[in-house]
């Protein structure tokens, strides 16, 4: 999709609207949410005869963790999940990120902010969605070029924030419907030089072609963000659907704590790959309490009409 000055967009492919992917990062293993994340993703893109990717979201290296990608790519393939390409790493695809930036930033829409977490949080009460540690009061929005300088001089490196003028983005959720938000001035890139996970991401789902972007329903909240990027690019925006998220007993989203909760976890406890994908269906409506349905039946009866959209507990066992 080629913008006014000739930007394609990194290299922007056609999009198929229903082409989807997964895009984990690789800072430790998957546990069953995710896995159970990664098995929706697929199946909207496979019901739909679209294209399934998947994308390694390795930008912050110091969390990188060896050997986990690895274990993440073996973690899909033995819920029989496949996916099209190559695997797509955004550590090998910088430049891109960059010149997206320079041209937000030729058009005026950037400045450098140089407060610290520590500042905007008190700054700010929390509202609702973004955390008030996220959402950025415009401190240093207009500052003149010698109070920039002086900040400078303090040995303060800036990040780089999107001037969003409390734009308000609407999108139609195929789950959770309508969802509407103001956006406020985000970081595009971090005080290290690093780009941040809004424009990779905006960058990365336009170049490979996603259609449908399928993740967790924590992130919904940054969808206002990404869809004001990718129209301040010239990029397609794609459709969302948030997906319910699995929880552990207490409540809060499921993480290592829980338990033995990773595929090779429940291994261990003397299950299988296929046990723990009939914990997803059933969590899904997709099977009955004592259904070990297999891939190919899940695909054949999914609906996304019909998911549920309130969190599911964990739970090894049929109810």
């Amino acid at each position: 999709m080629r913008g006014e000055n000739g930007y394609t967009g990194a290299g922007t492919t056609q999009i198929n609207l229903a082409n989807g992917r997964f895009a984990p990062s690789p800072t430790g293993p998957l546990h069953v949410g995710n896995l159970r994340t990664a098995l929706l993703a697929w199946l909207f893109a496979r019901s739909a005869g679209a294209r399934f990717l998947v994308r390694v979201e390795d930008l912050d290296r110091s969390r990188v963790r060896p050997g986990v990608e690895e274990a993440q790519l073996a973690d899909l393939r033995s819920l029989g999940l496949d996916w099209d390409g190559p695997i797509v790493r955004q550590s090998e695809r910088m430049e891109l990120y960059e010149k997206a930036i320079a041209r937000l930033d030729a058009g005026g829409l950037l400045y450098p902010c140089y407060c610290t977490r520590a500042e905007i949080r008190a700054a700010v009460s929390a509202p609702h969605g973004i955390s008030a540690a996220d959402r950025y009061p415009g401190t240093c929005r207009d500052l003149t070029v010698a109070q920039r300088a002086e900040k400078e001089a303090a040995g303060r490196p800036p990040a780089l924030r999107v001037r969003a003028d409390e734009a308000r983005i609407a999108f139609e959720d195929r789950l959770l419907g309508r969802f509407e938000d103001v956006v406020d001035d985000f970081v595009i890139r971090r005080n290290d030089g690093a780009p941040a996970y809004q424009i990779a991401v905006v960058v990365d789902d336009a170049a490979q072609g996603i259609g449908e972007v399928v993740r967790g329903a924590d992130l919904v909240d940054s969808t206002p963000r990404q869809i004001l990027l990718a129209r301040l690019l010239d990029l397609p925006v794609p459709r969302y659907a948030h997906v319910s998220l699995a929880l552990g007993p207490d409540g809060q989203r499921l993480a290592k704590r829980h338990g033995a909760v990773t595929l090779a976890d429940r291994v261990a406890a003397g299950e299988g790959p296929e046990d723990v994908l009939a914990w997803m269906a059933r969590s899904l409506g997709m099977a009955g309490p004592e259904e070990m349905p297999t891939l190919e039946g899940m695909l054949a009866r999914f609906d996304p009409a019909h998911l549920p959209t309130e969190p599911t507990v964990w739970s090894p066992k049929p109810e």
